[in-house]
C-alpha cells in the first residue's frame, strides 16, 4: 500500500527552519550579550586595577612632594648656616687686624709726631696729627708707600702750619695734617708673633 503525505511538508519544513533560526538568532543573541558582559566585567576591571595603580602613584607623589619640601627646607636652612659660618670665619680672621695696624701704624709715626685723631670708614683710615716739620709728615707718607702690608695707598688730604703753645714755654710752629691710608684685607696681613703663642 502506497502511503501519502497530504500534510504540507513544504510549509513544515520552513516552519522548521525559522525555529532553528530563531533559536540560533536566540542563541547568539544571548552569546554576544554574555560576551559583551564578559567584556564590559574585564574593562571595569582593568579600569580599577589602574585606579587603583594612579591612587597609589598619586599617594607616593604626594609623599615625594613633602620629602622635597622638607629638602628644600634643610637646604635653606644649609644656606644660612654656610652663611653664617663664613661671617663667623670673616670676623675670625679679622679680629687681629685692628691690633696688627695700630702696631703698624705706631711704627710709621717718627719721633717728634703725634696723632690726635683716627677714624675708620669700610677700609679706609683717616689721621689727623701734629708733626714738628713738613718733613716728618713727607717721611711717614713714603714709608707708608714703600710697601707696609697692612696700610697702603697713603693720600695726603691736608698740611697746614700752626702754634703750639705748650704750657710754661714758649710757642712753637707746628703742622696740622691729615691723611688717609687704605687697610689691606685681613688675608694680607700677617699674623701679629703673640698670636700664634696665644692660640
Amino acid at each position: 500500500m502506497v502511503l501519502i503525505n497530504l500534510l504540507p511538508h513544504r510549509e513544515a519544513a520552513r516552519q522548521a527552519r525559522r525555529q532553528q533560526l530563531r533559536a540560533m538568532l536566540l542563541l547568539s543573541l544571548l552569546s554576544g550579550l554574555v560576551l559583551a558582559l564578559l567584556q564590559g566585567w574585564y574593562l571595569q576591571q582593568q579600569v580599577e586595577r589602574q585606579q587603583a595603580r594612579n591612587g597609589y602613584l598619586q599617594s607616593e607623589i604626594a609623599l615625594l612632594d613633602a620629602q622635597i619640601k622638607t629638602v628644600a627646607g634643610l637646604e635653606g636652612e644649609i644656606a644660612f648656616l654656610r652663611a653664617h659660618l663664613q661671617a663667623m670665619e670673616a670676623l675670625q680672621t679679622e679680629r687681629n687686624f685692628p691690633v696688627y695696624w695700630l702696631a703698624e701704624l705706631a711704627r710709621q709715626v717718627p719721633e717728634g709726631m703725634y696723632l690726635s685723631q683716627l677714624r675708620q670708614q669700610g677700609r679706609s683710615l683717616e689721621i689727623k696729627g701734629v708733626a714738628q716739620s713738613g718733613e716728618q709728615v713727607s717721611d711717614m707718607l713714603r714709608h707708608m708707600a714703600a710697601g707696609t702690608t697692612g696700610l697702603a695707598q697713603p693720600e695726603l688730604q691736608e698740611m697746614v702750619a700752626g702754634v703750639l703753645l705748650p704750657s710754661a714755654k714758649e710757642p712753637r710752629k707746628v703742622v696740622n695734617f691729615q691723611l688717609r691710608v687704605q687697610l689691606g684685607r685681613a688675608a694680607e696681613v700677617p699674623e701679629p708673633a703673640g698670636s700664634e703663642a696665644g692660640a
